[in-house]
């Protein structure tokens, strides 16, 4: 799974995640792409089971980019302990998503080959998410 080799604190605060994507709202690399329609977080293991999703459809042909990072941490405490004592341990690592945002990217396949594989990625991911392409200029 995806997460930071090293962060300079163990655990974070929540914050707000309003407004829309600012960066990474365009496609960078690839030629075909799946955009975000709305806001939330992305875990680590649903962003891989993304990926693995899209390298299985077009079998390994073209090229793949993921364009987010699990560097938010998310604590838990455990079952049945009492308030109080601090905050829990980290569970797992997340990606906050806006709308907008571009998830993954692909290159070097159709356009109907890319259209379904980024759909089943779509599906591995708990968003509202939209097939987008490049423009010709």
């Amino acid at each position: 799974m995806l997460q930071p080799k090293k962060t300079k604190f163990r655990k974070q605060q929540k914050l707000s995640n309003r407004g829309i994507a600012s960066s990474g709202n365009r496609l960078a690399f690839g030629d075909y792409g799946l955009q975000s329609m709305s806001r939330g977080n992305l875990s680590s293991k649903q962003i891989e089971a993304g990926r693995r999703a899209i390298s299985r459809h077009i079998k390994r042909e073209g090229k793949v980019w993921i364009c987010v990072f699990p560097d938010k941490p998310i604590t838990k405490k455990p079952l049945e302990v009492r308030m109080g004592k601090g905050k829990g341990s980290v569970e797992y690592w997340v990606s906050r998503i806006k709308p907008g945002r571009i998830i993954y990217e692909i290159k070097g396949v159709e356009k109907p080959l890319a259209k379904e594989a980024l759909r089943k990625a779509a599906s591995k991911l708990f968003l509202n998410a939209q097939f987008v392409e490049k423009m010709a200029v």
